[in-house]
């Protein structure tokens, strides 16, 4: 495996992703989209998650593919970021169709974001503005760190962030995955910078610290967030051609990848949840084994993509926490 030309989700031909954000309320909104609708999946393992139209995706249900996914700080109200890049997907002529009427269909997730130093008295909420914005903003070349729905991000110690990575396959497919990084625990080991993400780094996309640790198995760690204050919330992306019930493993094995790098993850403070989607332009080279690599591809993925998000996180007057990088 090596990483793809961006190191970011994007290396998956026909994926384009926005970003927008508002540096007073320090929070903002992430939207992925695509060429055309994508096959998709998801997996929720955190105790408490915020999401809209999850349940679509599950295998058994009509809907078969989304024009967008969206990614938004703000708690529940963040989920009002869906309505906007509904309304510009219809305005571009995207959506399911339904008679003489398309439907876009955008599932999305939030993070917690509103104890975060920002301004959150807003008259009328912001989210929806966000969302339209994101879309409107979509491209290949992103940018990661304090950016979209990372703006605002905290982790257990460090600033959190929007991450990003790709890797492609010795059979040419590729994966890429996109996280906001706003976890209940650490996504360093101890007191040190060293990222728990350090095994599957590639080159020094993340600081180049190798393996020194501290790891210690017997570390106890204490929540420095309430119930519903943190969460981290996931794309992982692949061109090769799943099905929504393969996705919803692909999913699934992404998880591992967050478990690698944040600990502890999938508490039950946290609303860990994973989409993947599907492109569909290349066909399995071997239907089992294929997918197998996929699996342990699209973990590895994440986990880059969690350290590269603090990694690039930027320092801005008011943080109420550190940046790595500073």
């Amino acid at each position: 495996m090596r990483p793809g030309a961006r190191n970011l989700i994007t290396d998956v031909a026909g994926l384009t992703v926005g970003n927008a954000r508002d540096e007073l309320l320090r929070s903002g909104v992430t939207v992925l989209t695509g060429a055309a609708p994508l096959a998709c999946g998801v997996n929720v393992m955190g105790g408490a998650p915020g999401t809209r139209e999850t349940e679509l995706l599950a295998p058994d249900k009509l809907v078969s593919e989304v024009d967008a996914l969206v990614l938004a700080g703000g708690s529940a109200f963040g989920l009002a970021a869906c309505d906007g890049v509904s309304e510009g997907l219809r305005a571009m002529g995207r959506g399911f169709p339904v008679g003489p009427v398309r439907v876009p269909i955008v599932p999305g997730a939030i993070v917690f974001d509103l104890l975060n130093g920002g301004d959150k008295n807003w008259t009328a909420n912001p989210y929806p503005a966000l969302g339209r914005a994101a879309l409107s903003a979509a491209t290949r070349d992103l940018a990661i760190g304090s950016e979209g729905a990372g703006t605002g991000a905290l982790t257990h110690r460090w600033k959190g962030g929007l991450g990003s990575a790709s890797v492609v396959l010795a059979c040419g497919i590729t994966v890429g995955a996109l996280v906001v990084v706003n976890a209940l625990g650490s996504v360093t080991a101890g007191d040190s910078r060293q990222f728990w993400a350090a095994p599957w780094e590639m080159g020094d996309e993340f600081g180049g610290l190798g393996l020194s640790g501290p790891y210690d198995p017997t570390h106890e760690p204490s929540p420095m967030k309430r119930l519903g204050e943190a969460t981290t919330i996931a794309i992982v992306a692949t061109d090769a051609a799943l099905d929504k019930a393969a996705l919803t493993r692909l999913a699934t094995a992404a998880q591992d990848g967050m478990a690698r790098a944040i600990v502890p993850s999938h508490t039950p403070f946290d609303g860990d949840l994973v989409f993947a989607v599907s492109t569909g332009a290349r066909a399995l080279p071997d239907p089992a084994m294929t997918p197998f690599a996929l699996g342990h591809a699209a973990a590895c993925a994440l986990a880059r993509a969690i350290a590269r998000g603090v990694h690039a996180a930027r320092p801005r007057p008011g943080d109420l926490q550190p940046c790595w990088s500073a």
